[in-house]
């Protein structure tokens, strides 16, 4: 086993140290099976080796083309030890997103398996650029899916990764500025963005999560997120630092709630990070007052708002685990958290909970459409971020870089880049906390009037009988915008249109009543199970067009 260095920068040290501690330890569960900390550092040692010998030059990008498993795991290490850059592209995107993101990165080598294998040829046909394929399973019939692509690739299987050494990995030429990650997110403009994580990024949010959640070795974590989804960055390399854990999620099982509940019970999970939508789920159908869930301790959840009645419900069917609300947009990972209280869940708060306060060795402040620090309550401005945490800007796209990541003008005595979120906050009484208004580009003028699509869907959210709720805008030539709901209702709840119309007028100003509502069995998601917007809007115009416009 390789020797500890008591000095952690790289995100690969973190599994070195767990392995030397206590190399017996379960690291990694998934489906009822364990992998030892021994093991996934030596497996990862001969990824490495055989990266190295492939090409790999440090910083070089290295693709992961497969599903939640074991074998994801050992190629986020084994890419890591080789001093490259992992990228994660997701399974169920369509190939011409995963062409382009090769493309976009240059990457040369892409680690896939048997189940990922035939999706390559599709890639391939969209212009995708890898030329080593690394199969993290046998050889053999898998190889016949390849088609004619085989002949034009180098495929490096198991039974040859077998045969390295596996005490060592290759020699490390990194240092913590240098990148660990690219995580691709949708653009504005419809093109993927690779945000640029170094580890020193991922360390600084890494060593707070440790003051703050204190994992210890008997932790057991869930890894829900995929690997292209910020949120899986705690679930990896917290619980690995702590030499927790980690117990992988199969992929999908968010919409089976009920099979959720039973492996967080099976399971004895202690801490769990989830988006608020699977927490919903698994408060309206994941029998949660039948299943024992006494080992939580506990539950964080980010990436989109929680609505209050559903997170009070939470609470109340697990009372036990401390509740805290994560926010940060993939640039910064997570760089404000706030602790729910008791005393934030009573039945006459209608808004959620505050995003709370900056993170240790993070700052951040709001600006105002004039340029001024948001200093009072009730003022709103655009949250910004300085500090370690933030990214390192957008691969290839120094313009998009130079829009989001900005010399900060505050900082008078040396150049700095601060990262503007997009989001609109205003400071909660307390003037320490923070309260999220909603997203900058949510933002939509109506009939002449500043509308929040975040207010219009917390007030719709407020009826007893609503489920899930979406607010989008509809560009209109008369009137700017017009704005059209989408309501999923409580199951056996008889929801009329007319209700939740009647229930918005009560409670919204006129111009901000939705103009057309429409109820749905279910709403959008996209694969890291955040609502899907653009869809919904692509949806409403298809709709329209197909009416013959608006009236």
């Amino acid at each position: 086993m390789a020797k500890v260095n008591n000095v952690k920068f790289l995100l690969s040290h973190l599994l070195t140290d767990s392995a030397s501690r206590d190399p017996g330890q379960a690291a990694l569960r998934f489906q009822g099976e364990s992998m030892t900390y021994a093991e996934l550092d030596e497996r990862s040692n001969q990824l490495a080796t055989a990266l190295k010998k492939l090409g790999a030059e440090p910083g070089d990008r290295v693709g992961i083309y497969l599903h939640k498993s074991f074998s994801s795991v050992v190629a986020v290490f084994g890419i890591l030890k080789a001093s490259a850059v992992y990228v994660p592209l997701d399974p169920g995107a369509p190939p011409s997103r995963l062409a382009y993101i090769t493309r976009d990165c240059d990457i040369r080598i892409l680690i896939v398996d048997a189940d990922t294998i035939e999706g390559c040829l599709e890639i391939d046909n969209e212009d995708g650029n890898a030329d080593t394929l690394v199969l993290l399973s046998e050889p053999g019939s898998t190889l016949e899916a390849l088609g004619d692509l085989g002949t034009r690739v180098t495929v490096f299987s198991t039974t040859d990764l077998n045969v390295l050494p596996a005490d060592e990995p290759p020699p490390l030429n990194r240092i913590e500025k240098d990148l660990a990650y690219i995580l691709y997110t949708s653009g504005s403009t419809g093109v993927p963005k690779g945000v640029m994580i170094s580890h020193q990024a991922i360390f600084a949010f890494l060593d707070w999560c440790q003051d703050v959640f204190h994992l210890e070795s008997h932790d057991r974590v869930t890894s829900h997120a995929p690997l292209h989804f910020d949120l899986s960055t705690f679930d990896i390399y917290a619980t690995i630092a702590a030499g927790a854990t980690v117990v992988l999620v199969p992929e999908k099982l968010s919409v089976f709630p009920v099979r959720l509940v039973k492996l967080l019970q099976e399971e004895r999970i202690t801490i769990t990070y989830l988006v608020p939508s699977v927490l919903t789920l698994m408060v309206n159908y994941g029998g949660l007052d039948q299943h024992d869930l006494g080992a939580l301790r506990l539950v964080l959840f980010a990436g989109e708002v929680f609505p209050i009645k559903f997170l009070r419900k939470l609470a109340e069917l697990i009372p036990q685990p401390d509740y805290y609300n994560l926010y940060g947009p993939t640039e910064t990972n997570v760089c404000t958290f706030y602790k729910v209280e008791s005393s934030d869940l009573g039945h006459d708060r209608t808004v959620p909970v505050p995003i709370g306060r900056a993170c240790d060795n993070a700052e951040v402040f709001a600006v105002d459409i004039d340029g001024n620090q948001v200093l009072e309550p009730g003022k709103e401005g655009e949250l910004w971020v300085r500090g370690n945490c933030v990214a390192s800007g957008y691969w290839g796209d120094p313009d998009k870089t130079a829009l989001g990541f900005v010399e900060n003008p505050f900082q008078t005595h040396f150049r700095e880049i601060a990262y503007r979120t997009g989001d609109i906050v205003t400071r909660a009484p307390d003037r320490t906390n923070w309260i999220y208004i909603g997203r900058r580009d949510h933002m939509v003028k109506s009939r002449g009037y500043r509308i929040e699509l975040g207010e219009i869907e917390s007030t719709i959210y407020g009826h007893a009988s609503v489920k899930e709720a979406a607010a989008v805008a509809i560009p209109d030539e008369v009137i700017g915008n017009r704005i059209k709901a989408f309501i999923v209702p409580l199951p056996g709840h008889n929801l009329a249109i007319s209700d939740v119309a009647n229930h918005c007028k009560k409670r919204l100003a006129s111009y901000m009543v939705p103009d057309e509502i429409e109820l749905l069995d279910a709403l959008p998601k996209t694969s890291t199970g955040k609502l899907d917007r653009p869809q919904l809007v692509r949806y409403s115009q298809n709709s329209s067009v197909k009416q013959g416009g608006t009236d």
